[in-house]
């Protein structure tokens, strides 16, 4: 395939993601200029205070819990809260309406910080995120606090402005494909894994067309030439599994999301330049139009787009002891981004 993916991949693991992205001229980055040298000031200068949580908090499930796990290990903590750009509310994912309602109001009598902004200098995570309450407290938490949720958002769960979703974790650890591209032709338009559950108009005419493989019954082994390592493009229905969305950009496999309404609740939206990276189409489209559009992307932009995809799954890892740059840092560096709010004078009664 193209010399543009060959350099993009060739550079990230020769010389790693600051001196490969800017030597190859292609980045996945919004703001690459800027990007590295605010990382940079992050790891030097961010900190966060946790508040102490009345009962053990478990998050039981992938990403919640390595999020959880990293950051109690993490450099950024600080048992100094007059130095926290961020103050983190831990919480059950399990808690109720009454019990956040407590919680906050505990955290509004017991200490001066959340009155300071509200609580737009707080952050919290929550798997599914929650919808919006009558109740004051738990709404300032919904509304100001940044919400850390895991990608996909349920519709209303989200707000764009603030909150952030984590990376899926992938079934296997993430490999750069084995074979340089070109050596052999996609055996597939595209590729798509159904958990052969949700009933699905596409899903079924793609079923039927050769050029599409549908596996309705996914191993968690993408590797070994299999429908990832073989397509062109890597389909994912908006709402189901997208759990191997990393190992399929890794893979090179241009990501294909299916989706009917507008989404703004991709992982590392603050960071990587998604419009570059994959496609949106809508389900009414159909088999026949989503053929239609694939055949239609330009090779040299789709080349672009795969190196891009590499370059940019390096961001999606999760390591059991956090490393630069991988998933745990990118979520850290997007709470860096939204650290300024405003602090309100304090009223003395």
């Amino acid at each position: 395939m193209a010399a543009s993916y060959f350099l993009v991949l060739l550079l990230f693991l020769s010389l790693g993601p600051h001196r490969a992205l800017s030597a190859a001229g292609a980045s996945p980055y919004l703001y690459p200029a800027t990007f590295f040298k605010n990382y940079e000031r992050m790891l030097t200068s961010f900190k966060i205070f946790i508040y102490t949580p009345n009962n053990p908090i478990a998050f039981t499930a992938p990403p919640a819990s390595l999020f959880y796990d990293s950051l109690l290990r993490s450099r950024f903590v600080t048992a100094d809260a007059d130095e926290a750009h961020l103050f983190f509310v831990p919480f059950s994912p399990d808690a109720s309406t009454r019990s956040l309602a407590r919680l906050v109001r505990e955290l509004r009598g017991n200490f001066p910080y959340w009155n300071r902004t509200l609580g737009a200098d707080h952050f919290f995570v929550h798997p599914t995120g929650f919808d919006f309450t009558a109740d004051r407290n738990v709404l300032e938490l919904k509304k100001n606090s940044v919400q850390i949720s895991v990608f996909p958002t349920t519709s209303g769960y989200f707000i764009p402005h603030k909150d952030v979703t984590l990376p899926p974790v992938s079934p296997r650890a993430l490999t750069l494909p084995h074979a340089p591209p070109g050596e052999e032709p996609p055996s597939f338009l595209g590729y798509l894994r159904w958990d052969g559950e949700t009933e699905s108009v596409m899903v079924n005419e793609l079923k039927l067309d050769d050029e599409f493989a549908v596996e309705s019954q996914p191993s968690d082994d993408l590797g070994g030439g299999g429908g990832v390592q073989s397509s062109k493009f890597c389909l994912f229905l908006y709402g189901a599994d997208v759990a191997w969305l990393p190992a399929a950009m890794a893979s090179g496999c241009v990501p294909v999301i299916i989706v009917d309404r507008p989404i703004q609740d991709l992982p590392l939206m603050d960071v990587l330049r998604w419009s570059e990276m994959a496609i949106l189409v809508g389900s009414t489209r159909g088999a026949a139009g989503l053929k239609e559009l694939l055949r239609g992307v330009k090779e040299e932009d789709y080349e672009r787009m795969r190196g891009l995809c590499v370059a940019a799954a390096q961001h999606f890892l999760w390591n059991a002891e956090a490393k630069p740059y991988d998933a745990f840092h990118m979520l850290i560096y997007q709470l860096w981004l939204r650290r300024h709010t405003i602090r309100y004078a304090r009223r003395e009664m």
